[in-house]
């Protein structure tokens, strides 16, 4: 008598990220993108877009708030601020598209704002380190607001891996600012205080 065959039914593995932080990734590279575009338009140009950052006190300047994240002084600073952007942003992308596009919209809001009620006279803001350092800072305080272990732990890696830098960049030094990271910081712990959904406690039993 022939064996007879059985059906076996085999899971697929999936091979793809689910759908949230597939989008998130892919609105990271959306803007690391524009950024890079933006500086290849402004080379050729002669660096003339550097001139729409975020100017102090000046009403047109307000829009430089919207602009300086993805306008940068040279390839080299671009670079610069390209490496802890994609490090830092993959982490809060994969919470998903609209979790990025907000952390992101509110620090470069209070960066920019802070900015620009702040800085010197007659200089000109531009850059995404304001967005990087509210990345850090974000992370760093998402999990003491969420009290998830797993959270805290990439809270305590990015204190490691960025905290040197974080505090070198707000010491005040010629042609950086260092208001744009202060309140880029700022925004971040904002961030991470208005977004983070905190844990309940567990339910406390006693012996009667």
């Amino acid at each position: 008598m022939a064996p007879q065959g059985h059906d076996v039914a085999v899971s697929s593995v999936p091979t793809r990220l689910p759908r949230p932080r597939s989008d998130g990734v892919r609105v990271l590279v959306a803007m690391l993108a524009v950024m890079w575009a933006v500086e290849v338009v402004d080379a050729l140009d002669g660096h003339g877009l550097d001139a729409e950052g975020i100017m102090p006190r000046d009403a047109s300047g307000l829009l430089g708030i919207v602009f300086a994240p993805f306008l940068h002084a040279s390839f080299g600073h671009l670079i610069a601020n390209t490496v802890p952007f994609v490090a830092l942003g993959l982490v809060i992308a994969l919470e998903g598209a609209r979790r990025l596009l907000t952390v992101t919209a509110l620090v470069a809001l209070v960066s920019g704002l802070g900015t620009w009620l702040t800085a010197a006279a007659a200089s000109v803001t531009l850059g995404a380190s304001g967005v990087v350092f509210g990345y850090a800072t974000y992370l760093a305080a998402r999990g003491v607001f969420s009290r998830r272990l797993g959270q805290l732990a990439v809270g305590v890696l990015v204190g490691v891996m960025f905290g040197g830098a974080l505090l070198w960049g707000l010491v005040p030094r010629s042609g950086i600012s260092w208001q744009d990271h202060l309140f880029g910081a700022i925004g971040g712990v904002g961030c991470a205080r208005l977004l983070t959904e905190r844990r309940a406690p567990r339910a406390r039993f006693s012996r009667s």
